[in-house]
């Protein structure tokens, strides 16, 4: 875009620029890409490499990878799917490593990879990174425990929810009792300041609708940090899992049951709003509509403290569970590692009866002819103190939309064309603190200021442009 100074990185040779981390000081970005992991310093308006560290799969895993029938043009690489700061001194990164999961550590100070004595250079990443890159993935570093949503296995039907590192025991859905459907695709995860629990954004096929197709539900799901698993029942499983189906949709319309991206919002008041992007599974093939919906975590967490669904033997149909209460609440974050009443009825009352209904009930945004692949929310305060949310919707053919929420609902603001040539934005990092937005795709990273207030040419062009960032 002419009008607006994007700052750009790319690297030769290097590609998919996946993953993000920011570090502490908001000075230097590490990025996960194809066999490498960078670490750029970033100012506004420059992005320079300080370090990179190669990370190929080794010859043997490389041909292990073909034999299995992958392509060694796009698949037998080592994709990096989990980029997290462990401490002051090290980053934990995985990759799914030719289709065969590694993860290792990595040294800051001299950026480079930790080898591990005992001959063994990587651990094993199963259950904390996917196989092949094309699976849906998340990880979050809380306390430092790592809580990763992703495939557990090379076929890519037996989803997961893990908890792994940290001294605690290694926690994990339990895949015979069929917590998640098996092609349950993560898109984000979040731990709120001040809340016990860990929540995972995903979609997945409704088991609980006689439908006469494969129905796709966005779910919320969340476990309790504080889970240790069980003594007897459900040793070294989620004792606290429990999963809701999100609504998005408006009346008269197909529902908006793909669901793409999510974003965290932290609220003042403490809490949080939750901000995720859909689409519609009945509009594959052509352009359809996009939707933006909120939910507040209030709104989740009384559907998460409602009644249950339960599976109904007999008729194979999910029914309410209509039995008495149990104390303490089986789900809940207090129940006991050796309550085996509670937890034998958690194996089976993992689905929540009612749904959770977006903020207002309705979609912020409806767009038509775009899918929103990513998004990102920050707030700002005007020039008259009012604070202003500000939405950035990235899309699958790389133009990045600035929404701003008004009280008559989100106008956009701004499209920012990123690339020449259409491709996805993959990943969006915000930084509010700078005032910037760092944008990853396939071959490389830009750097997109909040604001462009320069482009207005007037008092009234700029009050026109409703830009919360600008003030003539």
């Amino acid at each position: 875009d002419p009008r607006r100074t994007l700052t750009h990185f790319s690297q030769d040779n290097v590609s998919h620029y996946d993953i993000f981390l920011l570090d502490e000081s908001e000075e230097e970005l590490y990025v996960g890409a194809r066999d490498r992991v960078l670490a750029l310093t970033v100012t506004p308006g420059s992005i320079h490499a300080r370090a990179s560290i190669m990370w190929g799969p080794t010859a043997e895993k490389t041909s292990e990878c073909a034999f299995k029938k992958k392509s060694q043009e796009t698949e037998c690489f080592n994709f990096i799917r989990v980029l997290v700061a462990l401490n002051q001194t090290h980053l934990y990164v995985c990759g799914t490593y030719a289709f065969s999961p590694a993860c290792t550590y990595i040294h800051l100070e001299n950026f480079t990879l930790v080898s591990s004595g005992r001959g063994q250079p990587f651990l094993d990443g199963k259950g904390q990174c996917p196989f092949d890159p094309q699976h849906n993935y998340t990880a979050l570093l809380v306390d430092g425990e790592l809580y990763a949503g992703t495939m557990n296995n090379f076929q890519g039907n037996e989803p997961i929810i893990s908890r792994s590192l940290g001294t605690r025991t290694l926690l994990k859905t339990d895949a015979f009792l069929r917590w998640l459907s098996d092609d349950a695709a993560f898109v984000a995860s979040f731990s709120i300041p001040g809340d016990d629990k860990v929540y995972f954004f995903f979609e997945e096929t409704a088991e609980e609708f006689d439908f006469f197709e494969r129905l796709l539900v966005p779910r919320v799901a969340r476990v309790c940090k504080s889970d240790v698993g069980g003594d007897k029942v459900l040793q070294k499983k989620w004792t606290t899992f429990l999963k809701a189906q999100l609504v998005c949709s408006q009346p008269g319309h197909f529902p908006f049951n793909v669901i793409h991206h999510a974003f965290a919002l932290p609220r003042r008041d403490g809490g949080a709003d939750f901000y995720a992007v859909f689409t519609s599974q009945w509009q594959a093939g052509r352009a359809g509509s996009a939707a933006v919906c909120a939910y507040s975590q209030e709104d989740l967490e009384k559907v998460f403290e409602g009644k249950y669904k339960e599976l109904n033997k007999e008729s194979s149909r999910w029914t309410v569970y209509s039995g008495p209460d149990m104390s303490p609440r089986p789900g809940s974050c207090s129940v006991a590692p050796s309550s085996d009443k509670a937890l034998t009825f958690m194996k089976d009352h993992f689905l929540m009866d009612e749904k959770v209904s977006p903020i207002q009930g309705r979609p912020l945004l409806v767009k038509s002819d775009v899918t929103y692949t990513r998004i990102a929310v920050d707030e700002t305060r005007g020039i008259s103190g009012t604070t202003y949310r500000v939405l950035f919707l990235a899309t699958a053919k790389g133009f990045l939309h600035k929404a701003v929420e008004l009280p008559k609902g989100p106008h956009i603001v701004e499209s920012i064309q990123l690339f020449r040539t259409s491709e996805p934005v993959k990943n969006l990092l915000l930084v509010p603190g700078k005032g910037t937005l760092y944008v990853g795709y396939s071959r490389g990273v830009l750097q997109v200021p909040l604001a462009n207030c320069s482009l207005h040419r007037s008092c009234a062009e700029c009050v026109l442009a409703r830009d919360p960032y600008c003030a003539w």
